[in-house]
């Protein structure tokens, strides 16, 4: 049974407020299936134009429900490829509850989440990554991460998927020949064109992990450690740089013990800031759990604001942290001179803020910026992507053309499983689950 023919076998008509819950001016509620021109006629009498909004009193039970906005779209040209219906209600809950009540009535029932898309994926409508795009654009908290989620629904992942399954399946096709046709008139060089070929498309196929890597960290957000000894003026740079008070300031050294999360945008990528205990050694148990709270933090985190103190000397936990992967500011640049190399800024005058902004705003930009290309955005990408280098990665040794073609196989199932068109049910549930009732 292939996609399509899944696709109608599961075609039973649902339902879903596709608006956000609640009071609101107007409520869309979502129908799809078979049998969704019966019910339209149960409720309005006739059918509208299809593709027409016409305004329409929804009737049942010898009642009108409400007066709302009807459009029909019968398949196979509509969202999920099934005949669909919306519904744009006044948003009232009595209203919402007496039009739900009158569609279960009439044969349909809720959808569960992302039963919407999940049908428009089995219908052929879209791929794994562009529904997988569509769950990203709904959730998309910055312009980058719309962006990016824009370009892979709209096919920008799968277009680069298929021209390399394309590839593979070429390269499969002539290994294969090379193997049936061994006696016959070939060029003589084709099983080492294949292999030389292979190795060119696995280089490409690696340069994607590589680059997947900012794509994800675009998605999943990028966090970033506050780091250094009590009193250095850590709790006021996240309020800096927040824009508000999330953290308790005070002169007392130890006075925070706890991680304290903001959540901001840095360059277009959503970003979260945390402020860690002072690194020193610890005058009670809670000091010394914030302490192993804020190393283990340092240790997680993709980027690290190393702080230290103008009006005292560097501390040896701090300078052991330097590294590639951190900016160092000495804070309190209005109380004395810097006495190691670092930036200089002061939360309390906001001298050279500024700079630690921009500075910030680079390092996230080169570790998790945008791309030109619609790129990997889930571990699951990156697995497939993997097993597909790895197999690739397997023909240079392989000692027999049978082995070869094996190792072709083993690439042109991985990427197929990105987009869903091998091993559809195995990925099905892990993809779809995260939607929102209603898409």
């Amino acid at each position: 049974m292939d996609r399509t023919e899944i696709g109608r076998a599961a075609g039973a008509p649902i339902f879903a407020l596709a608006s956000g819950a609640g009071r609101a001016a107007l409520a869309v509620m979502r129908l799809s299936g078979d049998r969704v021109d019966r019910i339209l006629g149960a409720l309005l009498k006739r059918l509208p134009e299809p593709r027409r909004a016409s305004l329409r009193a929804l009737r049942h039970g010898g009642e009108v429900l409400d007066r709302a906005l009807v459009l029909w779209m019968p398949g196979p040209a509509s969202y999920t490829g099934e005949d669909s219906a919306e519904f744009h209600l006044h948003g009232g809950p009595a209203v919402i509850a007496a039009v739900a009540e009158a569609l279960v009535a009439l044969g349909a029932r809720p959808a569960e989440p992302g039963e919407f898309t999940r049908r428009a994926f089995l219908n052929g409508r879209l791929d794994l990554t562009a529904a997988e795009g569509i769950a990203d654009l709904i959730a998309a908290e910055t312009e980058s991460q719309r962006r990016q989620a824009l370009r892979q629904a709209d096919g920008g992942l799968a277009g680069r998927l298929d021209e390399w399954t394309a590839r593979l399946a070429r390269l499969l096709a002539r290994q294969e020949a090379f193997i049936e046709f061994e006696d016959e008139d070939l060029p003589s060089d084709l099983d080492a064109r294949v292999a030389k070929d292979a190795a060119e498309l696995q280089e490409e196929l690696a340069a994607m992990l590589q680059e997947g890597a900012r794509g994800e960290k675009l998605r999943d957000g990028f966090s970033i450690a506050i780091l250094g000894a009590p009193n250095a003026g850590k709790s006021s740079l996240l309020n800096y740089l927040s824009g508000s008070d999330a953290a308790i300031v005070s002169p007392l050294a130890g006075t925070t013990r706890d991680v304290v999360e903001v959540r901001l945008a840095l360059a277009g990528v959503p970003v979260t800031l945390a402020d860690t205990a002072g690194l020193r050694a610890a005058m009670d148990e809670i000091e010394a759990e914030g302490v192993r709270r804020a190393l283990q933090r340092a240790e997680q985190a993709d980027f690290r604001l190393l702080v230290f103190a103008a009006d005292a000397q560097p501390d040896e936990a701090t300078l052991a942290l330097r590294g590639a992967d951190t900016l160092a500011v000495v804070n309190k640049s209005d109380l004395g001179t810097a006495s190691i190399d670092a930036l200089p800024v002061s939360a309390r005058t906001g001298d050279g803020m500024q700079e630690l902004r921009q500075g910030l705003e680079e390092a996230v930009a080169a570790r998790a910026g945008m791309s030109t290309q619609a790129t990997l955005t889930r571990p699951r990408h990156r697995a497939a992507l993997t097993e597909a280098v790895e197999w690739l990665g397997q023909l240079p040794s392989a000692p027999l053309p049978e082995l070869r073609a094996e190792a072709l196989r083993g690439a042109l199932s991985a990427l197929g499983r990105m987009t869903g068109r091998v091993d559809v049910e195995r990925v099905l549930d892990l993809v779809f689950g995260e939607f929102c009732i209603g898409k």
